[in-house]
């Protein structure tokens, strides 16, 4: 009898022990459920003191987003005009989610603002969603042969004198150099390709341009994968490549595969520049910046970037449903091994703790100028959205919002 009640007793404790077992909540779309700092083991006046500090440390640069391009280096670099949109910017602004759960907010979450870099972490997303549909078969695969001739739109040329028309360029061809043709899909993403060339007006060597100028249409060129380098024309030629790739505008890829499913608003943009227009199956169809170096880029608000943000805590899954696959999340959190501190773009890591010192290591981030950014930390099941706020306060931001979590178990 002791036998069979011993079988019995084994053969209850995991079911009983799976009914512990916490549901994650998902935010449905149009609302996202609010928490008092206590229900989720938060002291409340150590988390205002987090508010406070980011709302006293907004970034001293001007609100009107076109003066501030000028006046930063980006203005006064080599083509350093803008091509697309720029908009000014609302007040320092945030959230903080705890448990799936919104415990802050400040400022303005609703304001639809440029988010800058923290694009190219949309934009390597929806690389990842043609590795998970196998339009990508491995990383590692030449880009040039996965290219159809890409064909611009230049009706202001056809409208204009001809006389360059034995001479001018009719198809762009991204990879038609010996050293571009030797660049992985794993380059690209990691900022590794050191691609040579000019994209939308915009040469390579014309951002963040060495300091020496008769270095610049001379460079030495790097063997892919051997040097990193943070460059916003090579990331507009991922995403013209991931265009030609699913021959339909990646804001349509991004909404119908990522943005709808986890609920996000109807109020986010995602542009490209005056000039970045190509013809694709006889359709018009604009080619996106992964960034705002030069306007344009990744409209959106705080509410949408926390849904983003809370789709990468939760490894890609949404409620009972895959949408980015671990696999490639795995690949996006591994180190670049010439940038330990970078993945896939813009997954920022944690893992030496130099990034945020106060954060675990298993913490990252989606950086953007602002400075704007997404904080990730699964250990916590945390998420900090944070906005207009100087980079260099964000560590200070994390250590306040940590240490209010000192009565949490939860």
């Amino acid at each position: 009898m002791k036998y069979l009640l011993l079988i019995f007793t084994i053969g209850v404790l995991p079911a009983a022990a799976q009914q512990k077992r916490p549901v994650i909540y998902y935010p449905q779309p149009g609302s996202w459920e609010h928490r008092s700092a206590a229900a989720v083991g938060l002291d409340s006046a150590l988390l205002q003191d987090a508010i406070v500090y980011a709302q006293a440390h907004e970034s001293k640069e001007s609100r009107d987003l076109k003066k501030a391009h000028y006046q930063s280096a980006f203005g006064r670099e080599p083509f350093g005009y803008p091509v697309g949109p720029l908009k000014e910017r609302g007040p320092a602004t945030g959230l903080i989610i705890k448990g799936g759960y919104i415990v802050a907010e400040w400022g303005e979450p609703g304001r639809v603002d440029q988010t800058f870099s923290v694009a190219k972490s949309f934009l390597s997303s929806v690389a990842g969603l043609a590795f998970d549909a196998g339009l990508i078969t491995s990383v590692e695969d030449k880009v040039y042969s996965y290219m159809a001739p890409i064909i611009p739109y230049e009706p202001n040329r056809l409208a204009a004198d001809r006389s360059d028309a034995l001479s001018h360029k009719d198809v762009i061809e991204l990879f038609d150099t010996e050293h571009n043709r030797t660049i992985a899909w794993d380059h690209l993403l990691r900022q590794t390709s050191d691609w040579e060339g000019t994209l939308w007006g915009k040469p390579d060597w014309a951002d963040r341009p060495a300091p020496q100028s008769d270095e610049w249409l001379t460079r030495k060129r790097n063997a892919p994968g051997t040097s990193y380098k943070y460059n916003d024309t090579r990331v507009n030629v991922l995403a013209l490549a991931l265009l030609n790739l699913w021959r339909q505008p990646l804001p349509v890829v991004l909404k119908d595969k990522i943005m709808d499913p986890i609920g996000a608003s109807r109020t986010w943009r995602w542009t490209g520049y005056e000039n970045s227009w190509v013809i694709i199956d006889g359709q018009l169809m604009q080619s996106v910046s992964g960034g705002s170096h030069w306007g344009g880029g990744l409209f959106i608000n705080a509410y949408d970037q926390a849904r983003f943000g809370y789709l990468t805590l939760r490894n890609g899954k949404w409620k009972d449903k895959q949408i980015i696959s671990e696999g490639w999340l795995k690949m996006a959190h591994t180190p670049t091994s010439v940038q330990p501190t970078y993945g896939f773009m813009n997954f920022y890591l944690n893992t030496d703790r130099k990034l945020y010192p106060s954060a675990p290591a298993a913490a990252f981030a989606h950086i953007g100028a602002g400075s704007n950014i997404v904080y990730v930390d699964p250990e916590n099941d945390l998420i900090i959205v944070a906005r207009w706020i100087e980079g260099n306060a964000m560590n200070g931001m994390i250590e306040r919002v940590l240490k209010a979590m000192v009565l949490s178990e939860y």
